[in-house]
């Protein structure tokens, strides 16, 4: 049986076989020292001059190897890392693999090398323990959040990656049917509707970890395709939503992140006015000491616009092409007091919505609302944007008919799952707690997508490529 790395502590004078990669070797004359590596850590193993092949062993080699455990002399212990009082006596060798030359350095955190190379061969960049702590906090954090939220009584329900394109801000990703020539799925967004769908079923509290798509252009720390934790709840108010995912972002730093503290608890609020008037911006850094990396400060921004001209924002404008958009998404609810002003389209720059962001370090790391649970409210909102009653049904009628039927008050949240893990971890960007991220401009250079595809798969999805002039 295969004894891990970490846990040669455990077996001190027996026999063990490890298996792993080679990370580091020396020659000391009929002694070889390799590092042996695998995904529980590292540790020495010395080869005497009667085992077979240990002289030809190369960095990144794949091998097996069985010997005894033993303590290290005090003067050579390695109090560094775990398993540094420890080392094993090799007396059988077998080489799994070898490598040819490594195009890029798997010591060290990587940061000096350029970027498209560690893309290009990420499953070479992911052996460096930055990148597997990474993964690992990822992991820790994601199980944290759905151990925390199903003792709470929500349900974790996967909801569709191909459904209908509709005009909800940024572009879709668009996937042709074969069967239904001329008609295309979208990849969603966010599972938005679907979500709100569930509480129409009764599911009441659902959750997600969620995989969202979206065709924006170029924009710094985004990518096409990102994680994010969904969470609906039914008959729940502002203050509730906002209370739950306070207590499960406190304990999610306590468990998580324990070396991180936060400024302020109970979290600060500020309304969307106040924050533009003190701070120029919608997600505000109101840490007390910058310099402190394992200081957290969050706070709660409420009290948006509902609307907002389309001037101010011209993708959402092409989609509607009147006077005023959304500034978060239609399926908010107003605050109570404006839903009348909301019905009968009145004072709509006035107008605020039950919309909810939480940022932390300056960064927006979720946003929720209160949604419209009456069809004739979330009619309004799409009136209130220019769309034309038939343009309405074609995109919204399955929610409208569905929220007819004995919709329940609702509300909740999503947060940017990768962008809590970047900032947690003290990462750049978010292509560090990814595994397999694409560039900035959406390329996979591992990959190589996106790509040309066969002639033939083009005929059966009834496309012609047209070449642009």
């Amino acid at each position: 049986m295969r004894t891990l790395i970490g846990d040669i502590i455990k077996n001190d004078g027996k026999e063990v076989e490890l298996c792993g990669w080679v990370q580091a070797r020396r020659d000391h004359g009929k002694l070889v020292f390799i590092d042996l590596r695998d995904r529980s850590g590292f540790t020495q193993v010395v080869f005497g001059p009667d085992v077979a092949h240990a002289s030809e062993l190369r960095l990144e080699y794949v091998v097996k190897i069985k010997g005894g455990v033993k303590k290290r002399p005090p003067s050579m212990v390695n109090d560094k890392i775990p398993t540094g009082a420890y080392e094993v006596g090799a007396t059988e060798l077998t080489i799994l693999n070898r490598t040819g030359e490594m195009p890029l350095p798997i010591l060290g955190d990587g940061y000096d090398i350029n970027e498209e190379a560690r893309l290009k061969y990420r499953y070479l960049d992911l052996r460096r323990s930055r990148m597997k702590d990474n993964l690992i906090a990822r992991h820790d954090a994601i199980k944290f959040i759905r151990d925390f939220l199903s003792e709470r009584g929500f349900i974790e329900v996967e909801t569709p990656n191909l459904s209908k394109s509709t005009p909800e801000g940024a572009r879709d990703y668009l996937v042709p049917s074969r069967i239904q020539k001329g008609s295309f799925y979208a990849l969603p967004q966010s599972p938005q509707q679907y979500k709100q769908l569930l509480m129409v079923a009764g599911v009441e509290k659902y959750f997600q970890i969620a995989r969202c798509f979206r065709d924006e252009d170029t924009r710094g720390d985004r990518q096409p395709e990102f994680t994010q934790l969904d969470m609906e709840m039914s008959f729940v108010d502002q203050e509730e939503v906002m209370a739950l995912n306070e207590e499960l972002l406190i304990a999610l730093v306590a468990t998580a992140a324990p070396r991180k503290k936060i400024q302020e608890i109970p979290f600060p609020r500020i309304t969307y006015k106040d924050a533009m008037e003190k701070y120029g911006t919608d997600r505000p850094d109101m840490r007390k000491d910058k310099n402190d990396e394992n200081l957290l400060a969050f706070c709660w921004v409420v009290d948006f616009p509902f609307f907002e001209k389309t001037e101010t924002n011209t993708a959402r404008s092409e989609a509607s092409a009147k006077e005023w958009t959304f500034t978060h998404n239609p399926f908010s609810a107003p605050k109570p007091e404006f839903m009348d002003d909301l019905l009968a389209k009145k004072n709509i720059p006035e107008i605020l919505s039950a919309q909810y962001d939480i940022a932390m370090n300056g960064t927006e790391i979720g946003g929720g609302s209160i949604r419209n649970h009456r069809p004739e409210a979330l009619e309004a909102v799409f009136e209130i944007m220019g769309f034309e009653k038939e343009s309405i049904r074609k995109n919204f009628g399955h929610i409208l008919d569905a929220l007819g039927y004995g919709a329940p008050p609702h509300g909740g949240i999503a947060w940017g799952l990768d962008r809590l893990v970047s900032l947690l971890q003290n990462e750049p960007n978010i292509r560090e707690v990814i595994a397999f991220p694409k560039t900035g401009d959406g390329r996979d250079l591992m990959m190589d997508a996106p790509g040309e595809v066969d002639k033939k798969q083009l005929e059966e999805l009834g496309i012609e490529i047209k070449k642009q002039l």
